[in-house]
């Protein structure tokens, strides 16, 4: 009935939810007792994006799932997918399981199963790979799913004008937008352990992405030790703003049938959105107001829980249906600017060195780095092909640093 309608990510939830309820119910009944807890990921790819299909398992029963679609993963093996989205994803979430149930092996499985403790408030969390049972045959659910969903995603995004006209019209009218944001401009800051902090620019332009717009800002002027993400992003959109303000100021020449360089800088957005809650939207209100542009580009931040939208001067956040175009955008929009990001970093963080990179392990500073050196004789591929054991007898590393060494060198 709802694909009838036309409603897809309604039957696609449906779908799910009647398939896994039918395995469990039915035709392995035993999974009722065996699974109280547990979050199954699988994804599907094609053409350079991704579906991540998640059910969610609470007391035996599935009592939801969901679908995200990751954009722009070309060159990005699955490992690096999942080990990223599954960052990203119970960064916002309201809710961690004690297991994580996962098609393959990813990378830092042992720092994210820490972090995701710590997220607990303690308590354990495991991430399991099934090769068989009750777990592998709910994956294989999922998979099929994501491949579904994939699919439908795809055609019906894509090749619908009028979906994207109607994202765009929700928005406009949930927003209070004197035009429909046609431009679209995303900021995001990725970094780790305030280390190889980058900025991103995605670009949304009439609801789909505008690639060759990105943009990537590395931060210079945090100077103290530690992340900043609100002076990460003044910088980010001062510098943007600058280059603006230069456009306007001095036009750089184009060649008859050459291509306007500054055009992306010259365009001012229809909506400036930037990832994070109200500190964030305060620094880019400010940036605004600098240039004078506070009347002329609205500008909203997006909170990681629950997706919602915050307005410079209203204090209460926007919360768009859950079942909208307009937020499916939006979670496009977020994603990708996320993505850019983590992608900018990594790249940035190689360049730094593998000096660098030890001490961007969280827990090694200069002084365990030093000594690390020093006991392996400067030598990084030594650090890197030593055991366990060889790396804890080093002065002030215990095994849990070690084995985040292992992972991350």
């Amino acid at each position: 009935e709802a694909s009838e309608a036309l409603d897809f990510e309604r039957a696609a939830a449906i779908r799910d939810q009647l398939k896994a309820i039918d395995y469990i119910t039915h035709q392995h009944k035993a999974v009722s007792t065996s699974m109280t807890e547990q979050d199954v990921i699988a994804l599907a790819r094609d053409n350079g994006e991704t579906v991540v299909q998640i059910l969610f398992i609470r007391n035996g029963k599935l009592i939801g799932s969901d679908s995200r679609l990751l954009e722009g993963t070309e060159g990005e093996s699955d490992e690096e997918v999942l080990s990223e989205f599954i960052k990203r994803f119970y960064d916002r979430a309201a809710e961690v399981p004690t297991e994580v149930v996962l098609p393959q092996n990813i990378e830092e499985a042992r720092i994210i199963e820490r972090w995701l403790r710590d997220k607990r408030s303690g308590q354990r969390v495991t991430i399991t790979v099934p090769q068989r049972g009750d777990k592998r045959k709910l994956l294989e659910v999922a998979q099929e799913n994501a491949k579904e969903a994939l699919h439908m995603i795809r055609a019906q995004w894509e090749a619908d004008t009028h979906k994207q006209e109607t994202a765009l019209a929700e928005l406009q009218a949930a927003l209070g937008l004197p035009r429909p944001p046609n431009r679209i401009e995303c900021y995001d800051i990725s970094t780790t352990q305030g280390t190889a902090i980058v900025a991103s620019r995605v670009m949304f332009v009439r609801g789909v992405p505008k690639k060759n717009e990105y943009r990537r800002f590395n931060i210079r002027t945090v100077s103290h030790k530690g992340s900043d993400d609100y002076q990460s992003m003044r910088e980010a959109l001062t510098r943007r703003f600058n280059r603006w303000k230069q456009a306007l100021e001095e036009p750089a020449l184009v060649a008859p049938g050459g291509e306007d360089k500054d055009e992306t800088w010259r365009l001012l957005p229809d909506l400036l959105m930037v990832d994070g809650g109200k500190g964030q939207l305060n620094v880019a209100v400010e940036v605004l107001r600098e240039f004078d542009l506070l009347d002329r580009v609205p500008v909203v931040a997006l909170a990681k829980q629950f997706e919602e939208l915050y307005r410079p001067g209203d204090p209460q956040p926007i919360i768009l249906n859950r079942r909208s175009d307009a937020l499916f955008l939006v979670q496009r929009i977020r994603d990708e600017a996320h993505r850019f990001a983590i992608t900018s970093h990594r790249a940035r963080r190689t360049k730094l060195g593998m000096a660098s990179r030890l001490e961007a392990i969280p827990g090694v500073g200069p002084a365990r780095r030093k000594a690390l050196l020093k006991a392996f004789g400067n030598s990084i591929d030594a650090i890197r092909n030593a055991s366990i054991e060889e790396l804890t007898a080093v002065p002030g590393i215990n095994r849990a640093l070690a084995e985040s060494i292992k992972e991350l060198v």
